[in-house]
């Protein structure tokens, strides 16, 4: 009698995420003596692909500066920041420019556009000062997931403020970096404006597999991402997944604790 084997073997562990970016130990420190400023006191997190993650906490906790050092936009005192597997404290200063042209996507509170410029144009400028053609059909699905395609013969100042907040989601989606840093994208945008931008940016991950990291103090705006990160004094002091603005809120007020 011949016996057979299971081939089922016990449950495979389940796979770790992959992360955009990372940070570890990361320290930040500005001014001297008396008037040293510890931004960043050892921070250690990383930022899944795939994933939209809102950086949050009062002002001075060190929100910005955690983004502005993973983004390359600024150096860390002490510590380490990746990119995927690329370290970006090793890195010359004309290698970090290239990198963040190349792989980081960014969208800011002010706008940003070329007022001489198209919306579409402004959308596919840094893949014309990279020398890179764009990629028809993706650029076609980027427009078409943030509702610009009847505006793109528009320059800035014909187009409304979340209209043009478009065109810059739209820019730091077109030439399909590693992850997008955002850094309080609708500060200046009417609630149904930002709202509007918080959707197609929850659209780009959803549908488009893109990696969104946002700093924001608002809790509405918070509840778009997939987690959110709390920061006071420069530390991470919390997580929460699958955040909404009442459970966000209610952790907010109690920062002072």
């Amino acid at each position: 009698m011949t016996t057979t084997e299971s081939t089922t073997g016990p449950a495979a562990d389940p796979q770790p995420p992959v992360l955009a970016a990372r940070a570890f130990d990361a320290v930040k420190v500005y001014g001297t003596g008396d008037t040293e400023v510890r931004a960043l006191d050892g921070v250690t997190c990383g930022f899944e692909q795939a994933r939209f993650t809102a950086i949050m906490g009062p002002s001075g906790s060190g929100k910005s500066t955690l983004m502005h050092c993973v983004a390359g936009l600024d150096s860390l005192t002490s510590g380490s920041v990746y990119l995927g597997d690329t370290e970006l404290t090793s890195l010359r200063e004309r290698e970090l420019t290239e990198l963040r042209r190349d792989r980081i996507g960014f969208v800011f509170q002010a706008f940003n556009l070329v007022p001489t410029l198209t919306a579409a144009e402004n959308i596919s400028l840094p893949m014309d000062l990279a020398g890179r053609k764009p990629d028809k059909g993706w650029m076609d699905e980027v427009v078409q997931t943030v509702g610009l395609a009847d505006r793109l013969g528009h320059r800035p100042s014909e187009l409304s403020g979340g209209q043009q907040q478009r065109v810059a989601v739209a820019r730091a989606l077109a030439s399909q970096p590693e992850i997008i840093f955002a850094d309080e994208p609708t500060g200046n945008l009417d609630s149904r404006a930002g709202a509007e931008i918080l959707g197609f940016m929850r659209r780009a991950v959803d549908e488009l597999g893109q990696t969104i990291v946002m700093v924001t103090h608002d809790p509405i705006a918070a509840g778009y991402a997939n987690r959110a990160l709390f920061l006071a004094d420069g530390k991470i002091v919390d997580e929460m997944a699958a955040p909404n603005a009442e459970r966000v809120l209610d952790r907010m007020k109690r920062f002072g604790d």
